[in-house]
Order: C-alpha cells, then structure tokens, then sequence
C-alpha cells in the first residue's frame, strides 16, 4: 500500500512520500496518489503553494522496480493506469504543470525518477547530504520521465550531459553550483527552510502568483520580444481584481493585505 502523508496549514500543504524502508522509491500505488494530489492541490482555491518533501533523510530514489514487478506491487492499481496511460506521466509532472507553486525539500538521496520530480518544481532546497543524479544509462534504460528536454534549460549543457550520459551522481555543492537547487542548508533544518519559502509566498496574492507562474512557463524557450506579448496578455487583467485593489490599500495603510483570491 502506498504510503504518503498529506498535512494542511492554512493555504499551505506538505506532501510526504513515506516509504523510508526503500528509501521513497515509488510503485503504482505511489504514482496513482501523486496524480491525485496535484489534481486535489490545484483544484482547491483555499490551497495556494506545495511543499513536497520525503521521509528519513531521502527525497525519492526513484522507482521500486521490485514492487513493480511483483503482482502484489501493481495488481490493485494496474486498471487505474490502463484506464488513464497519462497518469503515471501526471505524477511525475512530466505533462501536467500544476497551476500553483511547488517547493521541493530535498534530504539525501533524489535520483532516477526522483531527480525528474525534483525538475518539475519551482524552488528547490536541498540539505548538505543531498546527492541527485539520472542513473538510468548505467542500466540500459532512458529517463523517459522529461529530463532529457528540460534539465538542459534548467542547468548548463554540458553539465546535463554529464550527468544524463554518465549515471554518475552530484552532491549539494554541485547542484547549488549548477542552480539545480537554489540553496543549500544543514540536514537537521532542511524541513525548517524549505517551510519558510511557501509560507512567504502564501501570503501574497495567489491569482497574482499563479499568473506569475504561467507567465513565466509560457514564455520559456522563447525570445524576449515573442515573450512580452503573452506577459502583457497574462498581466492586463491584474488592474481590476479585488486582490489588487487590497494589496494596494494594505500597502498605503501599512498593514498585511486580506488577498481572497479574486
């Protein structure tokens, strides 16, 4: 049975993968709970930013191939994946881009499919004993969960290169270097840190940081003069909303903005 704990505070809402015992690798059981998740995240309006972390010192170690492989691994949840071919690739967040922004709390290993999740997030902080790597050539496999597109726009080519053909992984040092993650901190308060981002963000106007957001997503890959055009689009409509209105008036009366997400 899948394991993953899902606390809410506030707008806030921690997700947990829970299986220390194989180090948060992940089965179709994992999978189907992590689809459903990001669905249940982005189509609650009181949720505004997720934070997704694992358990005992791992972020995600990729796939359980054992638990996979056996029927008791796979039999209760094969229909689910039959019935929709696309799930499997939603919990990954290889073809579905959740609306609202996701913090990734990594503590120590965060590789194979691991490292692919951790491409599909917004802000990533990692502990000292991190280690992330795409071990997949090292088996004969291909990393066909997306990182083979998008981990060469997140960090230098060549640096991607060599840690999709090579198997070899990098430590906290190196994927702070290469702006993997963006920042580094002691592994006893990873958890800490990671929580103070999606706090801040929660506090701001959440239809002003999810336009943020897709703006930014839209406008990847393209020139800056094709990019203005969807920004202004994007941006227009934040001259009349109510939340608009209140954070200016907040800011004017020096006080903390009441943003209702309209």
């Amino acid at each position: 049975m899948p394991q993953r704990i899902i606390e809410r505070d506030g707008p806030v809402v921690t997700l947990t993968l829970n299986g220390p015992e194989a180090r948060d690798a992940f089965d179709l059981g994992m999978l189907a709970c992590l689809a459903d998740a990001w669905v249940m995240i982005d189509e609650d309006p009181a949720l505004r930013v997720t934070s997704r972390r694992g358990s005992d010192g791992t972020f995600c170690a990729g796939a359980d191939h054992k638990a996979m492989c056996s029927e008791h691994g796979s039999g209760p949840w094969k229909q689910r994946f039959l019935g929709d071919p696309e799930r499997a690739w939603k919990a990954m967040l290889r073809n579905y881009r959740p609306r609202k922004p996701m913090i990734a709390a990594v503590d120590g290993y965060c590789v194979a499919g691991g490292m692919e999740l951790l491409q599909g997030t917004d802000i990533r902080v990692a502990s000292e004993s991190g280690h992330f790597g795409l071990t997949e050539a090292r088996g004969s496999l291909f990393p066909r969960r997306g990182s083979t597109g998008r981990l060469k726009k997140q960090i230098p080519y060549t640096k991607a290169m060599e840690i999709l053909l090579s198997g070899e992984p990098i430590d906290d040092a190196e994927a702070l270097q290469w702006g993997l993650t963006g920042r580094v901190v002691p592994a006893d308060s990873v958890q800490t840190e990671a929580r103070r981002s999606p706090g801040r963000i929660a506090e701001n106007g959440p239809l002003a940081v999810q336009a943020i957001k897709r703006s930014v997503q839209e406008t990847e890959g393209i020139s800056e003069e094709e990019g203005l055009k969807p920004e202004l689009e994007t941006g227009q409509p934040f001259f009349s909303p109510r939340d608009a209105r209140e954070g200016s008036r907040a800011f004017t009366e020096k006080r903390k903005p009441n943003f209702l997400g309209r």
